[in-house]
């Protein structure tokens, strides 16, 4: 989905045929890379010769299941689903999609992948895992991967998860860093982990910062020690995050970070109402490139924390094509490539070549380990 959010009363992001989001989106996933399972990932064993996954590319059916945000969240279920797209076109797959409007459709649609036949199936979103899991018990010749999910022990899932903390802190420090008043903001869309790792890596980059600086930066909607913070308590509510971003603008942030899917258009709506009201304030995008998923707000986005899904997808099915399907959790981490600090894009100028330069001396150090991040919802190897 390209276009923004419609300005008529909207309750929930509508379902856009893939072909409305046009030609940007096309772009990203053409333009996406294998990702190799290696760092934390570690690669799958083979397996055995007469498994069942094991399948030519003629009749190996790849399957997918979203949340209630869509395969037109501008976000990760875009990613993923994209991503699938891309792997049908380069591995002359098959593909089957099942797209859920509320949380009743998440084991309908799954039973439904899973009465296809297929070899494979993603279950996109931590709250699809209750649902993932019953299925997966029930259908053990298919193989399950869960995206955003650690929680499930099956022999037949695979947990696809990403340490964005990481790639976070990073743009916590440089939103402190282009901050003009002083403050930041943040917000969830529900309080999960899948959520809440993404504000402590950005809390603690804020920190870095004024650290590092001497600064008093202010962060607000995320309190990482006693984690409680702002949240939407929805991820298809647009005017929720409208009600949000106005709320820390109104507090004076100037970055704002939302965690919360599809809101981040109302996010994105209300930072240009702002500005063309006089304020001057920025938008950080996650899970995608924000910049190529989500241009109505190219002019204000300053970068984007990425979980690079679509490679991940990818690699999982060569894999299970090829006999090799591991339960072993894939984890995305900066030296693994899987998450990842975006282009500045149209704003690069604004950003000093010194916070530039102490960027990538920042992920460097992470990626040694010489800078810890750390947050109690970063994904654990079982």
């Amino acid at each position: 989905m390209i276009k923004p959010a419609p300005k008529k009363p909207l309750l929930k992001l509508s379902r856009l045929a893939a072909a409305k989001r046009g030609a940007t989106a096309g772009t990203i996933a053409l333009s996406a890379t294998a990702l190799l399972l290696s760092g934390c990932g570690t690669p799958p064993s083979a397996a055995a010769a007469g498994d069942s996954n094991s399948a030519g590319a003629s009749d190996y059916l790849g399957c997918i299941v979203s949340d209630s945000g869509g395969f037109d969240d501008q976000s990760f279920n875009q990613s993923s689903y994209e991503g699938l797209k891309k792997t049908v076109a380069d591995l002359g797959i098959k593909m089957k999609e099942a797209e859920s409007t509320t949380k009743a459709d998440f084991e309908p649609n799954l039973n439904q992948m899973s009465n296809a036949g297929c070899n494979l199936t993603f279950s996109v979103g931590f709250l699809l895992k209750d649902a993932t899991e019953t299925v997966a018990k029930k259908d053990t010749k298919g193989h399950f991967a869960t995206i955003d999910d650690n929680e499930i022990s099956l022999p037949n899932v695979k947990p696809v998860v990403y340490d964005t903390a990481q790639a976070a802190f990073l743009a916590g420090y440089a939103a402190a860093a282009q901050s003009k008043t002083g403050k930041v903001g943040t917000f969830g869309g529900i309080n999960i982990p899948t959520v809440t790792v993404f504000m402590d890596g950005f809390a603690d980059g804020v920190k870095y910062f004024n650290e590092k600086k001497g600064k008093s930066v202010k962060l607000l909607g995320w309190d990482k020690a006693t984690q409680q913070g702002v949240f939407a308590n929805t991820f298809d509510v647009i005017q929720e995050g409208t009600k949000a971003t106005n709320n820390l603008l109104g507090e004076g942030a100037d970055v704002i970070m939302p965690v919360a899917g599809p809101l981040g258009q109302g996010a994105g709506d209300a930072i240009l109402a702002a500005n063309k009201a006089g304020k001057d304030a920025k938008l950080v995008w996650v899970d995608s490139d924000g910049y190529l998923t989500a241009p109505a707000y190219k002019s204000i986005l300053l970068t984007s924390v990425m979980k690079k899904m679509g490679d991940a997808v990818e690699s999982i099915v060569k894999d299970d094509k090829a006999g090799k399907f591991d339960p072993t959790p894939y984890i995305g981490t900066l030296e693994n490539d899987g998450v990842a600090l975006a282009p500045f894009h149209d704003l690069d100028s604004a950003v000093s070549a010194d916070t530039k330069s102490e960027l990538d001396a920042i992920k460097k150090d992470i990626i040694s380990g010489a800078l810890k991040v750390e947050s109690k919802a970063s994904p654990k190897t079982k």
